[in-house]
């Protein structure tokens, strides 16, 4: 059995959004303080923005169109599986949450692509902004760590299992 379409497309889209995210990232973390580097780090929230909305929407769609059963493995891979999506989850609301955070105890606004205005979480605070700065490095750490785990389990299953698992996730075929 596969995921549906709306899961598969939701989960890719949110792929490519973490890609750009630390691609954008990247680049702006090494550009000196100025328009470029802010420009940057504006659009750096936008998407981090749009990833919690696609995790709200894709936690929520998963409780109407619930996950095929997992093929058969040993009973300590699928509680792994399970942690590692949880894990996942988690990550993709404390990532863009911490970093809006940040944004706030650094009086620095936050913005959705420049059409909304979001609220601040907290004021300006030196200490805080220290504080959500580093847990949102720290959350961008767990995060290579857990995409690293589900995608050698999927190549695990795809290579090695050979139980058809990776496609359960790729476009393409009859639900």
């Amino acid at each position: 059995m596969r995921y549906g379409y709306v899961a598969q497309t939701l989960h890719w889209v949110v792929v490519a959004l973490l890609i750009v995210q630390v691609t954008i990232g990247k680049i702006a973390g090494n550009l000196p303080l100025g328009l470029e580097k802010l420009a940057l780090l504006a659009r750096h929230k936008s998407f981090g923005i749009t990833i919690l909305g696609i995790a709200a929407i894709r936690l929520a769609w998963r409780r109407i169109d619930r996950p095929p059963p997992p093929p058969p493995m040993p009973r300590w891979q699928h509680a792994a599986a399970n942690l590692n999506h949880w894990g996942l989850y988690a990550l993709l609301f404390a990532m863009p949450l911490s970093g809006w955070l940040m944004s706030s105890a650094s009086n620095y606004p936050v913005s959705w692509f420049g059409i909304v205005q979001l609220p601040d979480f907290v004021g300006p605070d030196r200490e805080l902004k220290e504080f959500f700065r580093e847990l949102h490095h720290l959350f961008g750490w767990f995060l290579y760590a857990l995409v690293g785990l589900h995608l050698a389990a999927a190549l695990k299953h795809q290579f090695i299992d050979r139980d058809g698992l990776l496609f359960r996730m790729l476009p393409g075929g009859p639900r």
